[in-house]
């Protein structure tokens, strides 16, 4: 009897910390390499170490990962600026609280015998979908290179690996792509005509979001949250080795170079403290209010849905100095 207690109260004692894990799950929108972050906080357990039991859910496209958020179904988010944007716009209570990568990741790959922007006029280019961040790139760079936007074509594929295919079987002659897809597209004797992490504008393209309310009634967690996520943020960018095995097992890519390629694109484009840039905030709510174009409507200020808070506080802490250096 008494080694049954015994054996009870081990097991007890084995299983408390588990059942102390605080349940949450978050979403992502796609197989992009710059998820790598949210990949390996649970992959290798830095979720764990902060006391949370999160699982990241795949929904295709930044706008059902908004709606799950706002029905209560996920506590976080990542998603670009424009998914939790235009929710806010419609009049969901959501808020930016932090972003580690304000540049675009893609590329532009075009046919061989496209070889400088002016040459687009006229042309049909691949992006993933409208009102998605691939689109806002594309828009972006027309604008920053003098090319009319309606002189330009845009066609929405899907996926990168489609995106490629529509370019490799010539469907169209440019295709906005990133890693490992832009990497296949030089492979194949592609041109890469441009870097749109080159352009002028910041752009909160890896956003963590919550729903207002959960912020304000769980602010603890949501803390630790931004902590497990900002530490995998400093990993990713630090330890190339465990990097790529989290790339390995996520992308299901048996090629070494492309996801060593996929790795060396994306590490130093990450950033830490990961403070949501108001100027990309802005240009953000530019670009929703200019498609939504409802008459009458007031814009919200950048304020109402960009709450730096917590950053900040992690930064007061002294959170950030623990973590391996890392721009």
């Amino acid at each position: 009897m008494l080694i049954k207690l015994f054996l009870v109260s081990f097991i007890l004692v084995l299983t408390r910390p588990a059942q102390a894990q605080e349940r949450c799950a978050v979403t992502y929108g796609g197989f992009a390499g710059y998820h790598a972050p949210l990949w390996a906080a649970k992959d290798l357990g830095i979720f764990t170490k902060h006391g949370l039991n999160c699982d990241p859910v795949m929904l295709a496209g930044s706008a059902r990962g908004m709606q799950a958020l706002i029905a209560g179904n996920t506590q976080f988010a990542l998603a670009d600026a424009t998914g939790p944007v235009t929710a806010l716009y419609q009049g969901a209570d959501l808020v930016i609280i932090a972003s580690a990568l304000n540049k675009f990741p893609f590329s532009l790959a075009s046919q061989k015998e496209i070889t400088q922007p002016s040459q687009l006029a006229g042309k049909k280019v691949s992006i993933s979908s409208f009102g998605g961040a691939t689109e806002w790139a594309m828009n972006l760079a027309l604008k920053e290179w003098n090319i009319p936007r309606e002189s330009v074509t845009l066609l929405a594929s899907g996926s990168g690996a489609n995106r490629l295919l529509a370019l490799a079987s010539k469907a169209v002659d440019a295709a906005v792509v990133a890693p490992p897809e832009s990497g296949e597209a030089a492979r194949r004797g592609m041109n890469l005509l441009a870097h749109f992490s080159d352009l002028k504008a910041n752009f909160p393209m890896a956003t963590v979001v919550v729903r207002r309310e959960y912020l304000q009634k769980n602010r603890d967690s949501v803390k630790r949250f931004l902590q497990a996520y900002s530490e995998a943020v400093a990993l990713f960018k630090t330890n190339r080795a465990r990097s790529i095995a989290v790339y390995e097992k996520r992308l299901k890519q048996l090629d070494a170079k492309i996801i060593d390629e996929t790795y060396g694109y994306f590490a130093p484009k990450f950033f830490l403290p990961p403070r949501v840039p108001l100027d990309g905030a802005r240009y953000t709510m530019e670009l929703v209010a200019q498609r939504a174009a409802t008459p009458g409507k007031t814009e919200p200020a950048v304020e109402k849905f960009v709450d730096n808070s917590i950053v900040d506080e992690l930064v007061r802490d002294g959170f950030y100095k623990t973590l391996p250096a890392a721009k």
